[in-house]
């Protein structure tokens, strides 16, 4: 199975495609639209967009975004579950206290991962491998709670990703993440008006 999902579907750019980046493709457009509509099958579509991503990652030596995709699973079966039917889960704006736990989170994670990529992995970018890692497990840390400006952290994400995949040629990547570019900022429109129009709760 993973001899053929590492080979090639075609060729782009002057490049390899492989099975496994064409099927991330698709099913990471599937699951960020899904986010976008607040839609509950986002967490399951994402877990399989994940696993592709993971083999995709381990292929071309982007060590800290493959281990990443372990996290997205977890990450992922939490969301599930704060977005299953009957949960009270909400969209609502990031506390102050919520963005400064979060800044020093990004910035030790960050520092760590550079840390352990550049001693103990093959990896050709240590520092861009690092921070995006670090800077999207806390967008989806954020989106498990339905934080509006979790979507903030994601387009900076996706802006730091498309550059770094096209330089590992892995072009249908970069195309998609340029793709998730525009969705976020739909994202960001649309739960700002579910903020917005949806009851506020009240003070105990």
């Amino acid at each position: 199975m993973l001899d053929w999902l590492t080979s090639p579907a075609f060729h782009a750019f002057g490049a390899p495609t492989t099975w496994a980046e064409l099927l991330g493709f698709l099913t990471g457009l599937v699951t960020v639209w899904l986010v976008v509509r607040q839609h509950v099958a986002n967490w399951p579509v994402g877990i399989a967009n994940v696993l592709l991503l993971m083999v995709v990652f381990q292929h071309v030596g982007l060590y800290g975004d493959a281990w990443l995709q372990v996290v997205y699973v977890i990450l992922g079966a939490y969301g599930w579950w704060r977005w299953r039917p009957g949960a009270t889960t909400v969209v609502r704006r990031t506390t102050s206290v919520e963005w400064g736990a979060l800044a020093v989170a990004g910035v030790l994670l960050t520092v760590m991962l550079w840390w352990y990529l550049d001693r103990f992995t093959e990896s050709t970018v240590p520092w861009p491998d690092a921070a995006t890692t670090a800077v999207s497990l806390l967008a989806t840390y954020g989106q498990t709670r339905r934080l509006v400006e979790s979507w903030w952290l994601w387009i900076a994400v996706d802006v730091m990703y498309v550059p770094l995949y096209g330089y590992k040629n892995l072009w249908l990547t970069a195309l998609l993440y340029l793709a998730f570019l525009g969705l976020c900022v739909l994202g960001l429109r649309a739960w700002r008006e579910a903020l917005r129009v949806q009851p506020q709760p009240v003070p105990a």
